[in-house]
Formats: structure tokens, C-alpha cells, sequence
């Protein structure tokens, strides 16, 4: 596929079979992804990817922290309010998603299934974290926004589907202790990575775009 249809097709997948996804496909994804644009090449970026046993005992360990109530300790802050329009944009989402599923996802009991979901990884046989050292600024994090980007749509391109997770980062510091990674990652953004488990035609609707009009203009 050509890269405007890369982009255009690309979706975010929450069924995933259990297939494993070699190692070298994952090289290929992020060596890819290392092509991404960062701030005079700094190339902030790294990647861990989990699966397997190990992947099974994290989510055994952040259902745990779930059962436990135990407070989340994200890197980077969880949004409490949004601006308009795009405050309209995600309640419009949320009401379109809890009508095709019957319930409402805003309840509690469903965001704590929706987590749930995300610590399981969906069912996908991988996931990955993507994280950059602490002491780097907002530059670095929209380099990694970049670089994430990237990384989905290589999957894309090599016929692998992604979701990226921002509930996965919500135990940060428990995840690096779980790794053993420095206490100066910081994690900014998790992903399931796998095969989808159904055809495109058979998955739920895609969120809309807003018009061209509210996004792009020209001066002349």
C-alpha cells in the first residue's frame, strides 16, 4: 500500500488472535520507526517489548493493583478537562461507543472492564512500551508522538494491527520496577501488537473526522 492509504487505513485494533509476532517483524516496525523526524536527530525514543510469561505476570501484577485500589502513578499527567471543541469531540465518541455496546462506558464498572482489557493487552500476543529519558522536554515528547506514529503505521504496512494504550501507563513506577529500568524512564505511551483477530470489514466503526474547514486554512 502506498503511504496515503497506510495512513488513511490504519486503525486502532482491540481483538487480536493469539498468534506470536517474530522478533525480526518487530525489528522491521521499529527500525522503521527510526526513520521518524526528532529534534536535531536526538532520537529520544526507546522501545521495550513484552510477551510471553513475562507478559502474563504484568498483567497479573496491574490487575492486582486494580483490585487494590492503589492509585496510579503516570509519568505524564492524566488530562482532567478538555477545551472546546474538543471537549464535544470526545463526549460525541463516548455516547456513539456506549450505544453500539449497549452500555455506558463512562461508568465505573466500565472503565474498570475497559482497563482491564488494557492490562490484558486485548488478547494480543505483544505489547510495547515506548518511553524516553525524564530529563528531556516537550520537543522530545513530540518527537516520540512522531516516532509513535511511525511505529503504528509500519505495522500497518507489514499487516499487523496496533491500539495504542494510554492506560498502560497509568502504574509507571511499578512498571519500571517490574523491568528494572531506571528510575529516570519515563514511560509515555503502551501498545498491543498483533494480528487482528477480525477482517476490517467486521470491526466497529472508526471514529469520525471533523471537516477539513475546521482544521485547514490558507493565507494568501
Amino acid at each position: 500500500m502506498d503511504a496515503i492509504e497506510c495512513i488513511v487505513t490504519r486503525a486502532s485494533v482491540r481483538k487480536f488472535r493469539t498468534d506470536p509476532v517474530p522478533a525480526e517483524e518487530i525489528r522491521e516496525i521499529v527500525r522503521a520507526a527510526q526513520w521518524s523526524p526528532s529534534f536535531k536527530n536526538c532520537q529520544p525514543w526507546q522501545v521495550l517489548a513484552v510477551s510471553g510469561s513475562r507478559k502474563e505476570e504484568l498483567t497479573t501484577m496491574l490487575f492486582g493493583f486494580l483490585d487494590q485500589n492503589v492509585a496510579p502513578t503516570p509519568d505524564l499527567p492524566t488530562p482532567r478537562e478538555w477545551p472546546e471543541p474538543q471537549n464535544s469531540r470526545i463526549k460525541d465518541m463516548m455516547t456513539k461507543r456506549s450505544v453500539l455496546a449497549g452500555i455506558d462506558l463512562n461508568a465505573p464498572e466500565s472503565v474498570l472492564r475497559s482497563k482491564k482489557a488494557n492490562f490484558r493487552f486485548y488478547g494480543a500476543p505483544c505489547g510495547l512500551f515506548l518511553m524516553h529519558d525524564a530529563s528531556l522536554g516537550p520537543w522530545s515528547i513530540l518527537d516520540a508522538g512522531m516516532f509513535a506514529q511511525s511505529l503504528m503505521l509500519a505495522a500497518h504496512a507489514r499487516g499487523l494491527a496496533t491500539v495504542p494504550q494510554a492506560f498502560l501507563t497509568d502504574y509507571a513506577q511499578q512498571i519500571k520496577e517490574f523491568f528494572k529500568l531506571p528510575a529516570t524512564t519515563r514511560i509515555l505511551l503502551g501498545f498491543s501488537l498483533g494480528y487482528a483477530a477480525d477482517a476490517p470489514d467486521e470491526m466497529p466503526p472508526r471514529p469520525e473526522r471533523v471537516p477539513l474547514e475546521e482544521v485547514l486554512s490558507f493565507v494568501e
